[in-house]
């Protein structure tokens, strides 16, 4: 009888022992979980604490440079184009039609110069072949009509 209330003993130890370190193991599970939910709490915070230093330059550059300003410099911008454009239109408009056939023809010139000068002068190819490759051809053949087809 001693040895089997010793074995029941020592079966709840291991019992106990294990339940002890499911519970362990368990406790271990959610320190990491907590662990990694702080971490993430954290970013979280950095990337509120960008979001409010970028509200805030917002704010300084809005203090800065109003609604009014920018139509301003986008009506300037817009004038300025507009001039820019009669200025083109004036140099441009000075050229009578002979002259814009002698520019493209001028034109035409220089780009077909510049192809012709581009284009390399090539050697020409042989097309005799190889004394190599015509012995090899001749042994292939000399092999063929050793072989004795099958009957």
């Amino acid at each position: 009888m001693e040895k089997k209330d010793k074995a029941i003993v020592l079966l709840k130890k291991k019992r106990y022992q294990e339940q002890l370190l499911k519970n362990t193991d368990g406790q271990l599970e959610n320190l990491e979980k907590m662990v990694d939910e702080i971490e993430f709490a954290q970013i979280e915070m950095k990337v509120v604490e960008g979001l409010k230093v970028g509200n805030e330059s917002l704010k300084k550059m809005h203090e800065i440079m109003s609604l009014e300003d920018v139509e301003k410099i986008m009506d300037e911008t817009r004038e300025g184009i507009e001039y820019q454009n009669e200025i083109d239109s004036l140099l441009s408009g000075g050229l009578t039609d002979e002259d814009e056939e002698a520019i493209l023809e001028e034109l035409n010139e220089i780009t077909a110069a510049e192809e012709a000068a581009s284009v390399p002068v090539l050697p020409e190819v042989p097309t005799d072949e190889l004394p190599e490759i015509e012995r090899e051809k001749k042994r292939e053949k000399n092999r063929q009509a050793e072989m004795v087809p099958a009957s």
